[in-house]
């Protein structure tokens, strides 16, 4: 039975003044699975990241979204179609209330516009499905917080929540456990796996202890290029994985940041 693939590249190749960051990457995720990108310091992770978002225009290669080459799509229209990006850097509003941050994610999908003129009472009738969304992430208690004030670990769950607000088909998060304890660590991780449901998740992510909970697929790249494709049992056990890593090629792949 052939995989039904939401995101494909094809030799997915980019170059800086001759320096190769991504070398003919064959990527395939599945409809429905929480897929992981692993790789050394270098790799060419957020390199790859860039290119499906199209910060960056590929060198060569092609781009396949729902069997749609996508290759030559500008960002604007990517997130259109349904792929929508978490950056490393937790982006939100700073001064704006959590329900105000989701709402605007909302009003992307439901206006057309981000409108920021509008009318409070204009805008309410979004609020309980912003809550709804809230109560999914843990973060309804705060929802009259300002932003700023938050914890790092509940301004990077609020992210997610400005993500889902925008109703996307393929969510990227880039890092989304980085500068994190170990108790954020882990509501993040488990707050992931709530909201994969019905969705598809591509996460870039250091902590092996976070990628082997969760993730279905895992790709490892090693200087820009695929290294090994498969499960957690699968990659953490492969020679040439263990040593990218660990400068040997016995042992097993765990816990590593």
């Amino acid at each position: 039975m052939e995989k039904d693939l939401i995101l494909e590249t094809k030799q997915l190749t980019k170059s800086f003044l001759g320096f190769i960051a991504v070398n003919n990457v064959d990527l395939h995720v599945q409809r429905g699975n929480i897929h992981a990108l692993i790789g050394p310091n270098g790799a060419g992770k957020t390199t790859c990241f860039n290119l499906l978002t199209k910060f960056l225009k590929p060198t060569s290669g092609k781009i396949y979204f729902n069997g749609e080459n996508i290759t030559q799509t500008k960002p604007a229209q990517i997130a259109r179609k349904g792929i929508i990006r978490s950056f490393q850097i937790s982006a939100v509003f700073p001064e704006l209330t959590v329900l105000e941050n989701v709402r605007i994610g909302f009003q992307r999908t439901h206006t057309n516009t981000y409108n920021f003129l509008r009318s409070d009472s204009s805008l309410n009738r979004l609020n309980n499905r912003c809550r709804e969304l809230l109560a999914e992430v843990d973060l309804l208690e705060f929802e009259n917080h300002i932003t700023a004030d938050l914890p790092y670990g509940r301004k990077r769950a609020l992210e997610i929540a400005t993500t889902l607000a925008m109703e996307p088909e393929l969510m990227l998060l880039d890092e989304p456990t980085q500068g994190m304890g170990l108790e954020d660590v882990e509501r993040t991780t488990q707050l992931i796996k709530k909201v994969s449901t019905g969705r598809t998740i591509l996460m870039v992510e250091h902590n092996m202890n976070v990628i082997s909970s969760i993730a279905d697929c895992i790709t490892v790249l090693a200087r820009g290029a695929v290294l090994a494709e498969g499960t957690y049992a699968e990659v953490s056990t492969n020679p040439a994985v263990m040593e990218a890593y660990m400068g040997t090629s016995e042992g097993v792949l765990e816990g590593a940041h």
